[in-house]
């Protein structure tokens, strides 16, 4: 994948946008960027995690109470500090911060649950074309500056759902979307939303892991400069 932007932005879901920005910027300290209206009944509330963005999407609508995606927890590293600090986020995503260097994280990791390390191996591997690293409990893959930990456990989803409270999707801001999603595809990866251009903003798809984790492929303006 030719990564546009070297870290990997994460999208969290909630109808409890004090709690979450309360726990996020004064708990957590990531600091806020910007609100973006993302369509009737969806803002979207950015901020700035070492250079990833942390996108939380507050709806006015309930979300329905969809069991939670394989996105378990993300770890932030914390210069200054000696140890691992865990913490969980009001709709119960675990945030730890911890020292840099620690499982080989120097700006973010996302940790993911999986039902088959294997099939995942060639997922990350071979569609999403990513480097694995060395990780002692799993699997593990660098996507620019951000460490992806994949471990087998039996409570990882079988099919995850988009819609619903909590860590539900990724994003990888890349050059071409047509192109990536294509390659992604023709490598095994399934299909979850066409290439579509959202005004002048972007250009997005989306597609599947084995566990129906959402991945968001991102073309963004102000990053690649044209949608074209």
């Amino acid at each position: 994948m030719n990564l546009a932007k070297p870290r990997v932005d994460i999208g969290l879901n909630t109808n409890n946008l004090e709690a979450m920005l309360a726990f996020w910027q004064g708990q957590i300290g990531v600091p806020f960027e910007s609100v973006l209206p993302i369509r009737k009944g969806q803002k979207q509330h950015r901020h700035d995690l070492l250079g990833s963005v942390l996108k939380i999407n507050h709806f006015a609508d309930t979300l329905p109470g969809a069991p939670r995606a394989g996105y378990a927890e993300v770890l932030i590293a914390r210069p200054g500090i000696a140890n691992i600090q865990v913490f969980t986020d009001p709709q119960g995503t675990i945030a730890s911060l911890v020292p840099p260097g620690t499982l080989g994280i120097e700006q973010i990791g996302i940790r993911l649950k999986v039902r088959d390390l294997e099939a995942h191996r060639r997922f990350y591997a071979q569609a999403l074309g990513l480097t694995e690293v060395p990780h002692a409990r799993g699997a593990a893959y660098k996507a620019g500056e951000t460490v992806l930990l994949l471990e087998e456990t039996d409570d990882a989803p079988p099919d995850a759902a988009f819609q619903g409270p909590g860590f539900r999707y990724i994003t990888f801001q890349v050059f071409k979307v047509d192109e990536e999603h294509a390659r992604i595809l023709e490598r095994g990866g399934r299909e979850a939303l066409k290439p579509t251009t959202l005004g002048t903003t972007a250009r997005i798809s989306m597609v599947r892991d084995p566990d129906g984790n959402w991945i968001e492929i991102s073309q963004r303006a102000s990053i690649t400069g044209s949608l074209e």
